[in-house]
């Protein structure tokens, strides 16, 4: 999905921890917010559905489609530096979560049980003014992902 917009490593591993900087959803081809369910892959729509999310219905979409679509993006992205560090979603242990709107948490919460079907991570989440890159973003991710040596 692409290296970070700014002068700032995406992730390091610091002994047995991986520490992720904030991952917002921003698409690094068009360096624009996602903003709907129309900027992530079909098979990420396919998987909110049963969620209540990605109905079809413009009278409803058009409210949830921006933190549903941004909150499934950054896991994503926070899935793939795990993976690009030989670990799993099983192995990132702590969120730190964003929001710019509080009441944002709960569809963010539903999303987030797709990528934790079990027992969620460690979490903390705090409401703030506002985001970098922009007006467009509603919520950012940091992670902290335990990943001790392997055996072998």
């Amino acid at each position: 999905m692409g290296k970070p917009m700014a002068n700032y490593a995406a992730s390091r591993r610091v002994g047995d921890f991986i520490l992720m900087s904030g991952v917002v959803a921003v698409d690094p081809s068009t360096r624009r917010a996602v903003q709907g369910y129309e900027d992530i892959p079909e098979s990420a729509v396919r998987a909110l559905q049963p969620l209540g999310y990605a109905t079809g219905q413009m009278s409803v979409d058009v409210f949830e489609a921006p933190i549903v679509a941004q909150s499934w993006f950054v896991l994503e992205r926070i899935r793939q530096i795990a993976v690009e560090h030989g670990g799993t979603m099983e192995d990132v242990v702590k969120l730190v979560q964003y929001f710019r709107r509080l009441p944002d948490y709960a569809p963010y919460n539903r999303v987030r049980g797709l990528f934790y079907p079990g027992q969620p991570p460690v979490s903390t989440v705090v409401e703030v003014s506002g985001f970098l890159p922009g007006e467009g973003v509603w919520v950012e991710v940091e992670a902290t992902m335990y990943l001790p040596p392997r055996a072998g």
